[in-house]
């Protein structure tokens, strides 16, 4: 199972100069060469993250007229190329790029990097920071005023206990609120398609689901897997895990005890799916699009009865918009909802999609 070809593999009898290959080697930009029937004389190990090569050929027509230009003009051309993450879902992935000859035969050098990418994490950190202000104060202050309710009870002991235990809570739900705010902003600031390996779709929901057992179990509900159709996606396991989690999680926090969620995982064309069904108080439908904000709260009182934070379901679309693709909601109110997340199925030169 590869994803990337080793330099090893990319260089053989490729007839480029060892000193060449070498400074290649040494850029912090991904780097192609290429030769006229744009065959690839030479690419870098990260190339392959880029989706711009498929059975060793060019699959961006805006790279390819880049080249043309270049050739014909035989000067140094630099342009930007905007990509699609996956072939579902609004991610995409904008590369800077700066194409040269290399001689008069029509050879060409293409070096690619995502300092976009980079642009775009910084301007969303700073509005990320502004949110994370606004949402710490309302925990940070009932912590404030709570302590100073134990202090002019101190004589009153029934008052101390339940004041000590809404402190606890709040404490609690401060702790989740900077463990999701800390997974954003690494979701955030890393890309998980930078270092891609096989993930097992099955693999994935049933750790995400063991990992629900222990709340589904306090609050009385099942948790079902039904059908699982065998895919293997492309991307950072430990995200997908996280996404899939949230999502049950989600399920559990809006269902009534003694219900059932269900999860099943089945493949639609190349699309990896994976839906989770609760029977809860399901969303009004002027809030479905809304409900993949940060911090949105869909009924505000039972996410402080359940300890919600607002930023699962956030999680969640980053992941699926990370990776390529995208997560849909079916819901009625007094009904449920459906959550699905769906994930491109390898291709069969990333690996196999089983």
């Amino acid at each position: 199972m590869k994803f990337r070809k080793s330099t090893s593999e990319n260089n053989v009898n490729n007839g480029l100069p060892d000193l060449l290959i070498k400074t290649l080697q040494s850029l912090e930009v991904e780097s192609l060469v290429l030769i006229p029937g744009e065959e690839v004389l030479f690419q870098s190990n990260g190339i392959s993250t880029f989706g711009l090569i498929r059975d060793e050929r060019i699959t961006s027509e805006d790279l390819l007229a880049l080249i043309r230009v270049v050739r014909r003009k035989n000067e140094i051309h630099r342009g930007t190329l905007e990509l699609a993450r996956g072939p579902i879902g609004g991610g995409k992935r904008q590369l800077d790029v700066s194409v040269s000859p290399l001689n008069d035969q029509g050879m060409v050098l293409v070096l690619i990097s995502d300092e976009s990418e980079a642009r775009r994490i910084d301007a969303v950190r700073r509005d990320f920071v502004a949110n994370v202000s606004h949402e710490l104060k309302t925990p940070i202050g009932a912590l404030g005023l709570l302590s100073e309710a134990i202090l002019g009870a101190k004589d009153q002991p029934d008052a101390v206990v339940k004041f000590a235990t809404r402190m606890q809570n709040e404490a609690k739900r401060l702790t989740e609120l900077v463990q999701e705010i800390i997974d954003l902003s690494r979701l955030q600031s890393s890309d998980p398609l930078q270092k891609a390996l096989a993930v097992d779709v099955s693999d994935v929901v049933r750790e995400a689901v063991d990992q629900a057992q222990f709340s589904s179990e306090q609050r009385g509900i099942s948790l079902e897997i039904g059908e699982i159709e065998d895919a293997t996606v492309i991307g950072d396991r430990e995200q997908l895990i996280t996404a899939v989690h949230n999502l049950v999680e989600n399920a559990v926090n809006y269902s009534p005890e003694h219900t059932k969620v269900s999860i099943v995982t089945k493949r639609n064309g190349n699309i990896a799916e994976i839906s989770i069904t609760d029977q809860g108080i399901g969303i009004a439908e002027s809030e479905l699009n809304r409900i993949f904000e940060r911090f949105y709260r869909v009924d505000p009182a039972r996410s402080r009865l359940t300890g919600g934070t607002g930023l699962g379901l956030s999680i969640v679309k980053h992941v699926a918009l990370n990776h390529g693709g995208d997560v849909k909601v079916w819901s009625k109110e007094g009904v449920g909802s459906t959550f699905t997340l769906q994930l491109p199925i390898a291709r069969d030169d990333e690996g196999s999609a089983s």
